[in-house]
Parts: structure tokens; sequence; C-alpha cells
């Protein structure tokens, strides 16, 4: 596969708790010379990237983020923050527990509100597939299709887990048409990142690809 095709689906990611505005800058530069689809970055750092790249390159940042249970209401606040702020793409968290408590009701009027609240920009899904069952996955493919979320994303990466291609290959079982699907945690290597887009993936959440391609530039110097 086309290297420029596997940095062209790439969300370049920093979300350490130690990032700090020079590292930000320095991912975004990264993310606008290898026409990466976004750098995904920390909701504080938002507005200064959006000054800091203007239209050069979409900015995706993390709501509810790393362990989706804040209140909804918070959630939402976040998200009309974020977009507010000048983030084009949000990757929200959900309530984990109430997938074990079987509470589909309540995260399908969770994703759809905080849908409502990011207006026209895109939403992706994180459902933390290393905490599920295979019939909670089956489950919240549906949940996600009928919320009106652009993405299901596999993992946050802070969890213990990451994305694996029987879960990316899961996904594209069952979710709807429409829906879009988003590997992210782990993925580390160019092999890596073409496997998850051959299984049907089209967003990749790491910040490893690029730094991949950045040390066979190098080699072959």
């Amino acid at each position: 596969m086309d290297i420029k095709a596997i940095l062209s689906a790439v969300d370049h990611t920093l979300l350490a708790q130690t990032a700090t505005r020079a590292q930000i800058q320095a991912l975004c530069d990264d993310g606008i010379r290898y026409g990466c689809a976004s750098v995904c970055i920390p909701p504080s750092y938002v507005a200064m990237a959006r000054d800091y790249v203007g239209d050069r390159l979409p900015i995706c940042t993390v709501i509810g983020f790393p362990n989706g249970y804040s209140t909804t209401p918070v959630k939402c606040f976040e998200t009309e923050d974020a977009v507010k702020n000048g983030a084009d793409e949000i990757d929200m968290v959900i309530q984990v527990g109430w997938v074990k408590d079987r509470r589909w009701d309540e995260l399908l009027r969770e994703i759809r509100a905080i849908n409502t609240a990011c207006g026209d920009k895109i939403l992706k899904v994180i459902v933390e597939t290393c905490l599920l069952t295979e019939e909670e996955k089956i489950t919240l493919c549906k949940i996600v299709s009928d919320s009106g979320a652009a993405f299901i994303k596999t993992s946050t990466g802070f969890a213990g887990g990451g994305a694996t291609r029987e879960d990316v290959a899961l996904f594209a079982a069952h979710v709807a048409p429409h829906v879009k699907i988003k590997a992210a945690g782990g993925i580390s290597t160019l092999q890596d990142a073409e496997d998850f887009l051959r299984l049907g993936a089209s967003r990749l959440g790491t910040s490893r690809i690029v730094k991949a391609v950045k040390a066979m530039e190098q080699a072959g110097n």
C-alpha cells in the first residue's frame, strides 16, 4: 500500500499528560508535512493549534477522556467548548459501566446528545474494546450505527489494550454501511497500518506511523 495513502488515514496523536505546547506544534508541523488526516490533541491545546495551523490541517480532540464516566451534560459542554475553540473532529469515550449494566438506551441517548453538540463536526465513538465481550462489541456496533455518529473507534490506548485485527474485522462485519472505523492504540508499524486499513479501518490513531516514515527517510539519506 502506498505510504501517502497510509499517512492520509492517520490521526497523528499526542495525548500524553506531559505534552507541551512545543510538542503539539511539532506534531502539527509533522501532520501538515506528511499529509495526515488530522492531529489528535488534548482539548486544552485546541485553540492554540487552530491558530497555529489555520486551515492547513484538521484538529481532532478527545471528550470524556480517557475513562468516559463524566456525566452527559459535562461531555456535551466539553464538546461545545472544543468546537468553539476550533476542533473539526471529536473522539468521545463511552461510559463502559453502562455497557456492563446493559443500559443501552442511555448509551444511545448520550452519543446522540454529543453528536448534536458537535454540530457539523465529525464524531468518533471510542468503545474501549479491550474491556468488552464480543457480544458487547456487536451490540455497540448497532448503537453507534443508530446514533448518527460518523465513526466507531476501538480504543483510547489508556486502558491496557489497543486495536486488534480481530476487533476491526468484527466492526466491519457489524456496523452499518455509513459508519466508518477508527483503529487506535498499539499501531506501531507500516505493516500494522496496512493491515488495519485492509480489514476495514479508514482512520488510524497513532503517533508511531509518522515516526516510522521519518526513520525510513533518515535511513535513505
